[in-house]
């Protein structure tokens, strides 16, 4: 007797790795009652083959998402997406995006390669391109969590997250602490994806040394290409781990910390995914209350008063980059040692609400 295919839906999330992490909870909902093809962005790669619930990983890079410089959109690229569906061969696709992201192009994409039901959230009137659609504003509000804003459209396309799954961010790591660590410590992460949302290295490099000042020992973390910006930051009192950890390396680093100091950033999120408290350098330029990490105790510090509130720019477009530039490493120094397990009153509970410094600018 021939065993029955299990159903296979194609699951979408064609950016960053922090995008993805975020989408992980969604994921899971799908993968309760189906086998997940997840389809990312090569940002996003690293991060889609460690969320739990995925049967296999497929990367293309939509020219409608990516930074620049963007794949063209054209005959050659769009077939390799088309093959990308052949392999998979999906019974639908739920497509995840942010409140200024169309799931149309790609649901177009995916009914010429004759994917049957498509899910997706829409402002634009969709036609037939989607067989569910979600009205942001209407059958959800935009302003809410990213991973709400996934589990909501996972939930219309009739995926639910199964009994006894928390609904948090996770990853699938490998077992023990790293090897060649102080026992205990603090991660600094200063680097960021666009230079908006980067905390000046001058403050980062303070709040190392008032750090060890206090007999915490730090390790500063970053990708190959900030080896410079990790150097400079650590200088001769921190662990250098510029370059060194691949994402399934950097997870195992950030469970291990006490804290993680991090801006809007995949690393924020990473930690959020492993449980680890997270003190957030958040610049307005994109909304907190859709990404500040999610499901870990957290203190955020930044300026909301400043003019480039809401408006994802990349660069900053402010003088003096006010809305990061003005927050003290002497505040985040305190929130940092008001998050460790071993202080007095710490914050124990992952579910702890996120917390909003009111002391973020200079007397």
């Amino acid at each position: 007797m021939t065993r029955e295919r299990r159903r296979r839906v194609l699951v979408a999330r064609l950016d960053s790795m922090g995008d993805v992490l975020l989408c992980g909870p969604a994921v899971r909902a799908v993968a309760a009652c189906a086998e997940v093809h997840l389809l990312c962005g090569p940002r996003g790669a690293a991060a889609g083959r460690m969320l739990p619930g995925v049967a296999a990983k497929h990367v293309w890079d939509a020219p409608w998402i990516a930074a620049e410089p963007a794949p063209p959109a054209s005959h050659a690229h769009i077939a390799a997406l088309e093959t990308i569906v052949e392999e998979a061969r999906p019974d639908a696709a739920v497509i995840l995006t942010s409140f200024h992201q169309s799931p149309l192009p790609l649901a177009l994409l995916l009914r010429m390669n004759g994917v049957a039901h498509v899910t997706g959230a829409s402002v634009d009137y969709a036609g037939s391109l989607l067989d569910v659609r979600l009205r942001p504003g209407e059958d959800f509000p935009e302003e809410q969590s990213e991973v709400a804003r996934a589990l909501t459209i996972a939930r219309a396309g009739g995926f639910e997250l199964p009994p006894g799954d928390d609904g948090r961010l996770a990853v699938v790591t490998a077992p023990g602490r790293p090897p060649g660590l102080p026992k205990d410590y603090v991660v600094i992460h200063p680097g960021a994806a666009v230079e908006s949302r980067a905390w000046p290295a001058e403050r980062h490099r303070e709040l190392v040394a008032l750090l060890r000042a206090a007999a915490i020992e730090v390790v500063v973390t970053g990708g190959p290409d900030e080896r410079e910006l990790v150097s400079r930051v650590a200088g001769g009192g921190a662990t250098d781990l510029g370059g060194r950890t691949p994402l399934p390396d950097l997870a195992r680093v950030l469970r291990a910390a006490d804290v993680v100091v991090a801006g809007n950033t995949g690393a924020a999120h990473l930690a959020a995914a492993v449980g680890t408290p997270v003190v957030s350098l958040f610049s307005p330029v994109v909304s907190e209350r859709c990404w500040r990490p999610f499901g870990v105790p957290t203190v955020v510090f930044g300026r909301t008063d400043v003019a480039c509130a809401g408006t994802r720019a990349r660069t900053c477009p402010v003088p003096g980059h006010p809305c990061l530039a003005d927050v003290l490493p002497s505040s985040v120094a305190a929130a940092v040692l008001a998050l460790r397990p071993a202080a007095p009153g710490a914050a124990s509970d992952s579910s702890a609400p996120v917390e909003r410094s009111a002391e973020a600018v200079p007397a």
